[in-house]
């Protein structure tokens, strides 16, 4: 469903004057406010108070269009205020208008499969010195704010570039952040970064710099002392823009950053260029005094809209995958036909064939693969490179994806030997371009039927409501480096810990971990990473960890030797949700989130990173009195028990997790 504006349209000003002072803007509970600044001398700001606390102390707001300056490479005007259009300083206030509205949508593919709530707008038309126009709009629900610009025609203009944004968020002193750094461009594993895959400070002080010197991607976490957690994204980026990130702070504040020249090996803009009229992405600061907020925001999906419409009828579920313990020699039909028999033997709806198959297996038998899928009831998604000339990859298929002609062919195949998704791999920045490629390969492929994985990528910024065949993003430090190295195995539980209240509340994550195996080689045996985290932690991550397609990390022999009570589990698993609640937790220390499946059953699972038995007694009111089952893993992860608990409403329960164990609950 659309969201509907209600009828009651207040206009509360309209003025020309030098400076104003604008009423403050208030949640529809009234806790949340936003208070914007605009004078005469002054840049304009804006600043966030939660519950009469400092959140946001006053941010820089404004934005500075091209407006006929010559470009240069770097994207600026030559005395950057050359020819532009300039709405970051000396602006006089045109108007202000005010709108009650309500978000009601459905999604399938998200935390809640039904979201409704209402929300205050507030258009600020402004103009420059130049008599040029611009609209600031602010969106503010309960614990959410969405900012964005529009932008007018200017004389002979209806096109330009945005030059740079003001947008910024400073923070109170002692406010610690939990922030990821944007790598360098073409660097990493065949210059293939940045990738979105580096790792997480915590409670890290803001006068540090990045690691790389290019500030942070998106989202970025920050624990504001008593005062209570802000969350900072963006949203609604599609082919009309770039994809953002966070600078490194100077005196509390950090701002918006364009893509850097370097990445997609300097092919391509850093300055987005807008057809007007025309709007950026929103800003998004989700706001609370505890992280239930942060964990249970729908702000990525709630203004957004979808880019395209489809014809079919996408179906979600679970996955093998034999390249994350058995690794690029798996991709060959002998090992297909076993990870094949495996998902059925799980009830599995899919399995994802990676790297290497055209060359191992080959177009032809392929065909016959999938037809032998088939007859088992499992579905095939099937790997791609991006390609393109902006890393060093030859893991193929490759030069199928970056070209639309080549692109339709192959997807035309695809769809007639019924393949049912692809995993497209290594892309290679933010650049608007490439956001255009993302959008036409989402759009090709739902031509022709197939949903969309994309690894080695950016984050999602709404996707899941724009596009109807996105499944998943990777985005983050994911299963793979569990089997590269003993060091990621040995920060699992710590990352796993984190993922919920940062990088996965914001969007799909495809993680594809739920490693059955206790150490990472095809034997489950002798040398190799060896987990440090308990089985029923590893199951409990598919409730934890939200995607709409789970490629679960497990391998034939995990039929005999895993936990039966784990594998049994697997078989029912869901990957859709109809509600998500926060139960309890803290970043990098432990995590308990409740889901409610399609069904109606609630699943709680809690998962704990430190070295010693975690006893919370949570609400669980939620589920109601009765009986409900009980997964716990022991203190040596080698006795997982399965067994019933009673829950009263009213007296809590007191939930007990051994160190980097894990602890489903589920009525």
């Amino acid at each position: 469903m659309r969201k509907h504006l209600s009828s009651a349209l207040v206009l509360l000003a309209v003025c020309q004057l030098a400076s104003a002072q604008i009423q403050d803007l208030a949640s529809p509970d009234g806790k949340l406010v936003v208070s914007f600044k605009l004078t005469d001398t002054d840049n304009p700001t804006y600043s966030v108070k939660y519950e009469g606390k400092d959140m946001l102390m006053d941010s820089p707001i404004g934005i500075m269009l091209d407006m006929g300056a010559k470009p240069t490479l770097q994207g600026l005007p030559q005395g950057r205020d050359a020819g532009t259009g300039d709405f970051t300083k000396g602006l006089t206030l045109v108007s202000v208008t005010d709108n009650a509205a309500t978000v009601d949508y459905s999604l399938d593919r998200i935390k809640k499969a039904h979201v409704s709530h209402g929300y205050v707008q507030r258009i600020i038309e402004l103009q420059n010195a130049s008599r040029q126009k611009i609209e600031f709009e602010f969106r503010v629900s309960d614990n959410d704010i969405a900012i964005r610009y529009n932008l007018r025609p200017g004389q002979q203009r209806n096109s330009t570039r945005v030059l740079f944004e003001n947008t910024g968020f400073t923070f109170p002193d002692g406010t610690t952040t939990f922030l990821t750094d944007q790598s360098d461009a073409m660097i990493g594993w065949q210059r293939t970064k940045p990738s979105y895959e580096e790792g997480y400070t915590n409670d890290g002080p803001m006068d540090k710099k990045s690691g790389y010197g290019h500030g942070y991607t998106f989202p970025g976490l920050f624990h504001v002392g008593d005062n209570g957690w802000v969350l900072l994204c963006e949203t609604g980026v599609s082919s009309r823009y770039c994809g953002c990130r966070l600078s490194d702070c100077v005196d509390n504040t950090y701002r918006i950053e364009f893509p850097m020249p370097e990445e997609n090996n300097g092919i391509g803009t850093t300055c987005p260029a807008v057809r007007l009229p025309g709007s950026t992405p929103w800003r998004t600061i989700t706001v609370g005094s505890t992280l239930a907020p942060i964990v249970e925001t729908t702000v990525m999906w709630d203004y957004v809209e979808p880019v395209f419409e489809t014809a079919h009828e996408y179906k979600y579920g679970r996955g093998t995958w034999s390249w994350i313990v058995w690794q690029d020699a798996s991709c060959n039909w002998d090992d297909q036909i076993k990870f094949i028999d495996l998902a059925s033997a799980m009830d599995f709806e899919y399995i994802l064939i990676d790297a290497g198959w055209d060359q191992n297996i080959g177009y032809d038998r392929m065909e016959e693969l999938i037809k032998y899928a088939n007859s088992k009831n499992v579905d095939v998604f099937l790997w791609y490179s991006s390609s393109g000339n902006w890393n060093d990859i030859t893991q193929s298929p490759i030069n199928r994806m970056d070209n639309s002609v080549v692109r339709k062919k192959e997807m035309a195949w695809l769809e007639k030997v019924n393949c049912k998704g692809i995993k497209v791999d290594f892309w290679g920045g933010d650049k608007q371009e490439t956001m255009q490629m993302y959008e036409e390969v989402l759009s090709d492929a739902d031509d022709h039927g197939l949903m969309c994985i994309f690894h080695g990528c950016t984050m999602p910024r709404g996707w899941e409501r724009m596009y109807p065949n996105y499944v998943g993003s990777e985005a983050v430090l994911a299963s793979e480096n569990m089997y590269f190295g003993q060091g990621a195995c040995d920060e699992e539980a710590f990352k796993a810990t984190l993922h919920p209240f940062i990088r996965n509340t914001m969007g799909c994550m495809e993680y594809g971990g739920c490693f059955m195996n206790r150490i990472l080689n095809k034997q489950n045996a002798g040398r190799g990473s060896k987990l440090k985290t308990g089985p029923i932690f590893q199951i409990a991550t598919q409730i934890v960890y939200q995607n709409p397609i789970q490629n679960i990390a497990i391998c034939p022999n995990n039929l005999e030797d895993a936990p039966k009570i784990c594998m049994d589990w697997l078989k029912t698993s869901p990957t859709q949700w109809e509600d998500t609640k926060y139960v309890g937790g803290y970043p990098g220390k432990c995590v308990i989130i409740a889901r409610k499946d399609i069904g109606g059953k609630w699943h709680v699972a809690g998962m704990n990173a430190t070295n010693e038995v975690i006893k919370a007694k949570i609400d669980l009111s939620f589920m109601g009195d009765g009986e409900a089952v009980l997964y716990s893993d022991d203190a040596s992860f080698e006795n997982p028990s399965l067994s019933t608990v009673k829950l009263k409403a009213k007296k809590g329960y007191l939930m007990e997790i051994a160190p980097n164990g894990g602890v489903i609950l589920e009525k």
